[in-house]
């Protein structure tokens, strides 16, 4: 252990977050619970945030990572020119090469297991962190927790799909057949044959992803929060602490500085000699803001599209894809076109052609996040990596950093989602 650890304050007043998205102003708000001062800053990112873009789904039934073997015996039929989801473009091969050998030796059944563990336990509070966070700042109307459905579109698709959630890990969630009135429902939204669906309770969805960073920005502001907009280029320690630097050269420095800058952390964290194996998963959606789409309606997933639909006070919401590669690198319009073709061939309540969003997910090799304490600097933490769980997670995780800033129990056992697992 650094001699360095030796100067962490014990009773740390200020605290430099550093990530505007939802994890970041989960953090920050649960810092300033424990009557820390909190400056965020929110780095202009390459490309929209994954915060704002994703489904709005509370994943918590997503306990077993999807770094297994059974992805990887998947990903032949799932490739983008095979109609698929996964798209591994040559042009950043360069990033998603390595990374996919490292997911490889993440899937052993050892490691498996024991990232299913670590999720469970992650996940086990995921809602009521939400509700108690969004209670905390008057905006308990934007969680709604009305499950999921998930639908197939032929006899085959649904009797795999059932075989495969009844011996699925779902952790808290529960997964049954939908009921006839529920198939009715269902089968009223599209014109393609509903062949079965499973409804999995449990879960949950946010209301609208806009209105809720609205309201985590308006309760930051109103714990006495400051935030400003600026592109920290680097870190630096010094005397044993992280500063965080500018690019016009401001230096910013607390008694905590967390890393929650999404796919940007590694370069961050680089910059001080530690890196990490993170890659940019990029997604996409589009959205029609004109639909007859039910507002009652729970988030749908299309499983032979693998495509999720969800209805927010905004509009509907169509999103899909997983494809590795660089943040900077541009956007691909032949998904939005797939998206698209999807949603017209499914016959969705969808104004197109919709308005277009990609962005990066920031995924690690075994898909659990970094959630600790650096060992570079003794005021440095770090929360990212979430993947497919950013949303899902922020609520805990921001409680689990603020307790760890503050020297207390975390939560859940942090121990699995250090660093230091990918010798960093």
């Amino acid at each position: 252990m650094p001699n360095d650890f030796l100067a962490r304050p014990s009773d740390p007043r200020n605290a430099v977050v550093i990530g505007g998205g939802v994890v970041g102003l989960a953090t920050a708000i649960a810092l300033q619970k424990r009557g820390i001062s909190v400056m965020l800053i929110d780095s202009p990112p390459l490309s929209p945030a994954a915060s704002w873009g994703n489904a709005g789904h509370i994943a918590i039934e997503q306990v077993e990572p999807l770094a297994s073997r059974a992805t990887i015996r998947s990903m032949p039929r799932r490739l983008f020119w095979r109609g698929g989801a996964l798209s591994l473009p040559l042009r950043d091969i360069g990033a998603w090469l390595p990374f996919s050998l490292r997911l490889i030796a993440a899937t052993s059944p050892a490691r498996f297991a024991a990232g299913r563990t670590a999720l469970g336990d992650a996940l086990g509070d995921a809602m009521g962190a939400w509700r108690r966070l969004l209670g905390r700042i008057g905006a308990n109307d934007l969680l709604v927790e009305d499950g999921h459905f998930i639908v197939w579109e032929s006899a085959a698709s649904a009797e795999a799909g059932r075989a495969h959630w009844a011996t699925t890990d779902t952790g808290q969630a529960v997964s049954r057949d939908a009921s006839p009135a529920e198939l009715d429902r269902l089968a009223a939204l599209t014109s393609a044959p509903v062949a079965g669906a499973v409804h999995i309770a449990g879960s949950g969805q946010i209301a609208d992803l806009d209105a809720l960073g609205d309201a985590l920005r308006t309760g930051f502001d109103a714990g006495g929060g400051s935030r400003i907009e600026a592109k920290i280029e680097r870190l630096a320690v010094e005397n044993g602490r992280a500063v965080a630097i500018a690019t016009d050269g401001t230096r910013h420095a607390a008694d905590a500085m967390v890393i929650a800058g999404g796919a940007a952390s590694g370069a961050l964290l680089a910059s001080i000699g530690q890196r990490v194996p993170i890659i940019a998963e990029r997604g996409y959606h589009i959205q029609s803001a004109a639909t007859d789409w039910p507002p009652d309606m729970p988030p749908v997933v299309f499983e032979d599209r693998s495509m999720i639909v969800t209805r927010f006070r905004s509009g509907l919401r169509a999103a899909s894809f997983v494809e590795f590669g660089r943040d900077a690198s541009p956007a691909d319009p032949r998904k939005w076109a797939r998206l698209r073709a999807h949603v017209a061939a499914l016959g969705l309540s969808f104004a197109l052609p919709g308005a277009e969003w990609m962005g990066a997910r920031p995924t690690l090799p075994d898909y659990l996040p970094a959630i600790g304490r650096s060992d570079r600097a003794a005021n440095l933490f770090y929360a990212f990596g979430h993947q497919h769980l950013g949303l899902t997670l922020a609520a805990t995780t921001g409680d689990a950093v603020a307790a760890l800033v503050a020297g207390d129990a975390t939560p859940f056992d942090l121990t699995p989602f250090d660093l230091k697992r990918f010798g960093a």
